[in-house]
């Protein structure tokens, strides 16, 4: 139901108005035809005060989500909004404070967090109450608004009602995107919204890794019910409530003609004479939903055919044993000098380096291909754009959410101002309008929390608080992933199975779609094929050894996206969670690949959560193996995709420890099965070692452990961690050439300054230190490819940087996030250049790289190499170093760096400037416990 409230003024970071890729009108005009409809419905404002559960927090607990709670638009608030740049109420009006705190946090105290969040405490006071309504009627459900940001607070006397009160509040925020979701899982949204290419590349990307038909999906829920005893009862009629409550919303949006405004643009309903239909959720709708949350942000691991092929190229330069020793020290499995989140000295073996690996299936050189997945292109989809949107549109959508990740800062009660826990921590998943998440409070028999959830899963509060306690969590990528050689047989669709030769099982999704006035292109149509087998998907073909192979590939996960539905029904129970073991025996119940963090009055808590798969003695799950029964998991069953997973005791955990920061660094010593660079340099240092200077300090209040978050969230690692050891060769000798030596001098400066990526002043929308990191930028990339090429020669230098991106900066548009996407220097060479150079300039370096680049290991030849390189980038011009896209005109610094809300919907937003920090965050601090 649409919201109204003044625009919240953006004016300073106002994206220009255009209409967005994923949905684009023909003409404002058709604005006559949307007015022509009703779409607002009266609801009164109750002043009668709303009970609270019991809240323990104290007026302590804070959170923000941007860019707004309502992600509904009717069609006449689409046209004005891409016309005039009008916003629909609530829509976003939290872009500014979040954006706020860039500038704002140097000055934060206490009293000042809530001007950049809001009050999280239960309830919504009298005088704050928007509205009230009683959904479809019912008596045991209302739903209020608070007047400042349209959050439902939903509360319900029966848990069915409160469950259909989550479902009808959902669909009120967030219809038009839980339905572009639940077709993404399924490999449908062209059929849906339309072939612009970046449909094509969303419903791509995903339905390669979870081809999952009707029958699996449903087979998901019965499973996750059948083994979970009364809580999966209770489950399975959550799920039928909360889909009650959406099918609600459908039918009385459609009978009041206020439904969001998309459907019209896609051709689903008629603007005049509202024929068409919307159709209702089902149950396995919500596990489809599931399948895409949990591929971007729970899934971690695989790689193996890449790792082998880099591997390889490291064995053909320098032969196999010392090709091996290289390769091993830029895989850093188990860095010395890598941040842990569990830092007392704890060890949780998983995945480590077998010492005699076997069953290795690694392919003859040059062989690798990857499987095919788009059949049959007629139209527009068989265009030279939409080929190559196929494989590239994704990177400019959800992909960045998958990159994006989340961090945590949690302080336990001995070292703070209170002698109670403090916490600021939340995800980062991606920046879009609407947002992927949304916030809630939900109070019920059985059911007291507020927080975030993923639209169309939000029968529970995923991320957020409970009556005297929260919890959040952050990617942790552990290896739950794994690659299998299946032997061909007979044909190139059937593969040997325990010795009898067996047929790959054929899935298909065939698109099409008509011209529509969202997305402009022409008709086309596709079909996506995938071959599966008991061992999972076809990703790659090859030859091993002379055979034939298909390269599958494993998760635990697959098959089993509604598992973890059991660990959040248990967090949003009071009567479960009581204390940290019970936190952290919720955590066990969630299948995908997260840390978990804890704070209540009293304790804090970490689990890292995931089906780790016991792997066969001697199998390296860095690299394919073959598929045969002597190096599958222990005791996997084919038919249910489940096996022996690590214990609970074996996954990293802690209870109390001084503090916890997580940036998705390396989670304990020996957790091995980890992504692509956790060394020596890494995001995460940017937060433990603030952190740690704060607990030693002691009197942590939740305003300096947010500014540390801030500060953090604006520092440049390049410039923290690496600088100052490269300005260290450079000024081993007096640098004799002023454009070098102008360029020393004003990377010394920022650096003296704290290497920060912000603005002169709020809304300037010009860096202090600008020339510095320009200068940066431009010789990140340079100095890099010129310290390692030489060594590594061409061909396995790009194999390792097809294992690890070179750089992430902000302005990365062609890096893993893509551009505007606010996550910055995850993925990089930042620990190859500290280890390198600091190797060069002979200190100690505790695992080291297997050899010296920089000028072959000599001290002079490496800073002639550092300063040719860095004379070309203070060279560089801004429109060299920013050549502009679509948001930006080339040259604009602060453009480049800049957040944008990428459009999933017809509604547009404003960009902020750069920051690094989790989309969704809480600031947390219970001032007593049950």
């Amino acid at each position: 139901m649409p919201r109204r409230i003044p625009r919240n003024a953006l004016d300073e970071v106002r994206t220009p108005r255009r209409f967005p890729g994923f949905l684009k009108t023909a003409s404002v005009c058709v604005l006559i035809a949307g007015l022509l409809s009703p779409f607002s419905q009266a609801v009164a404002a109750d002043a009668t005060p709303k009970a609270a559960a019991d809240d323990y927090c104290g007026g302590r607990c804070s959170d923000i989500l941007p860019p707004g709670e309502n992600g509904n638009a009717t069609l006449a608030q689409i046209l004005l909004n891409q016309g005039f740049g009008t916003q629909p109420g609530h829509a976003e009006d939290q872009l500014g404070p979040y954006a706020n705190l860039a500038t704002g946090y140097p000055a934060l105290t206490d009293a000042k967090i809530n001007s950049f969040f809001n009050d999280a405490s239960f309830g919504v006071p009298a005088d704050q109450v928007a509205s009230t309504e009683k959904p479809a009627g019912r008596g045991d459900v209302t739903i209020v608004r608070d007047k400042k940001t349209g959050v439902p607070h939903i509360t319900g006397t029966t848990r069915y009602g409160t469950e259909f009160g989550a479902g009808y509040a959902a669909a009120e925020d967030r219809l038009w995107l839980m339905d572009v979701f639940r077709h993404v899982g399924r490999g449908q949204l062209t059929s849906f919204a339309g072939g612009a290419a970046a449909n094509q590349g969303l419903e791509q990307q995903f339905y390669r890794n979870a081809p999952y038909t009707e029958a699996d999906l449903q087979a998901q829920i019965d499973n996750a019910v059948a083994h979970n005893g009364a809580r999966g009862q209770q489950a399975l009629a959550d799920v039928n409530a909360y889909l009650a409550g959406i099918n609600a919303y459908i039918d009385a949006s459609d009978s009041g003609r206020y439904f969001p405004g998309e459907y019209v643009l896609t051709g689903h309903k008629d603007a005049l004479t509202n024929a068409g239909k919307i159709e209702h959720f089902k149950v396995t709708d919500l596990v489809a939903l599931a399948s895409v949350v949990g591929s971007l942000f729970g899934s971690g691991g695989g790689g193996e055919v890449n790792n082998a092929l880099s591997l390889l190229a490291a064995q053909a330069k320098y032969g196999v044993d010392e090709g091996t020793r290289v390769w091993e020290s830029f895989r850093e499995r188990n860095d010395p000098e890598a941040v842990l989140t569990l830092h007392d000295g704890q060890s949780f073996p998983y995945a480590t380096k077998p010492d005699a690996p076997k069953g290795e299936a690694l392919p003859d050189p040059g062989s690798v291909t990857q499987e095919p997945l788009v059949y049959d292109r007629t139209g527009s989809a068989a265009s030279a754009a939409a080929k190559s949107a196929s494989t590239t549109a994704a990177k400019s959508t959800l992909s960045s959410a998958r990159r994006g990740m989340s961090n945590a800062l949690v302080v336990s009660g001995a070292h703070t101002a209170s002698g109670h826990p403090v916490a600021v921590f939340g995800p980062q998943t991606g920046y879009f309008a609407p947002q992927l998440l949304l916030l809630q409070e939900i109070q019920g028999p059985g059911i007291s929390a507020r927080g975030a959830s993923f639209a169309g899963l939000s029968m529970y509060v995923e991320l957020g608080r409970g009556q005297d306690y929260a919890w959040s969590a952050t990617t942790s990528g552990q290896d739950i992933i794994d690659t299998y050689a299946v032997e061909l047989c007979q044909d190139d669709h059937h593969y040997l199975y325990h010795g009898t030769c067996t047929a790959m099982d054929q899935v298909e999704r065939a698109n099409s779609w008509k011209p529509t006035v969202a997305d402009g292109t022409a008709a086309g149509s596709y079909t996506m094929r995938v071959w599966r087998t008991e061992y999972g998907p076809v990703q790659y073909r090859a030859t091993v050894g002379g055979k034939k192979v298909a390269y599958t590939t494993l998760r635990s996960s697959y098959l089993h996206e509604a598992d973890s539905i059991i660990g959040f029904q248990m967090l949003n129970d009071p009567d479960f969670v009581k204390g940290p073991q019970d936190f952290q025996q919720a955590a066990q119940h969630i299948n995908f690949t997260f840390n978990w963090f804890y704070a209540d009055a009293q304790h804090t808590a970490y689990y890292n959560s995931g089906d780790n798969p016991v792997r066969a003695s001697g199998v390296d799950a860095e690299f394919p193996v073959w598929a045969q029964p002597a190096y599958e998991w222990r005791d996997w069953d084919p038919a249910t995709n489940t096996a022996a997973y690590t214990p609970p005791a074996e996954h990293p955990n802690s209870i109390d420890q001084d503090y916890y920061t997580s940036w998705n660094n390396k989670q304990a010593k020996d957790y091995t099965a980890a992504p692509w660079g956790e060394g020596s340099v890494h995001r995460g240092d940017l937060l433990d070692d603030r952190v740690s200077k704060l607990v030693a300090a002691g009197g942590v209040t939740r305003a300096s452990l947010t500014r540390a978050m801030a500060d953090a969230a604006l520092t440049d690692l390049r410039a923290e961690d690496v600088l100052p050891h490269l300005l260290k060769v450079i000024d081993s000798a007096p640098v004799a050439d002023p454009t070098a030596a102008a360029a020393v001098n004003t990377l010394d400066a920022w650096l003296s300054a704290g290497g920060r990526r912000t603005e002169t002043s709020a809304g300037s929308k010009t860096y202090a230190h600008a020339d510095a990191v320009r200068i940066l930028d431009a010789w990140w990339p340079l100095l890099v490819k010129a310290e390692f090429e030489p060594g590594l020669g061409s061909d396995l230098y790009t194999a390792l940087t097809g294992n690890l991106a070179v750089d992430e900066s902000p302005s990365a548009g062609h890096g893993p996030t893509g551009a505007h996407a606010g996550s910055a220097f995850q993925y990089g060479w930042w620990s190859y250049v500290d280890k390198d150079i600091r190797a060069v300039l002979g200190e100690q370096v505790r695992g080291p790289l297997a050899r010296k680049y920089c000028g072959g290991g000599d001290l002079s030849a490496c800073r002639d190499t550092l300063i040719a390189t860095l004379k070309q980038a203070a060279r560089a011009t801004a429109a060299q170093v920013y050549p502009g896209d679509d948001q930006c005109a080339a040259g604009d610094q602060w453009c480049a760096d800049s957040i944008a809300q990428r459009p999933l919907g017809g509604i547009e937003h404003g960009r902020i400037s750069w920051q690094n920090r989790p989309t969704y965050q809480q600031v947390v601090e219970f001032a007593s416990h049950r």
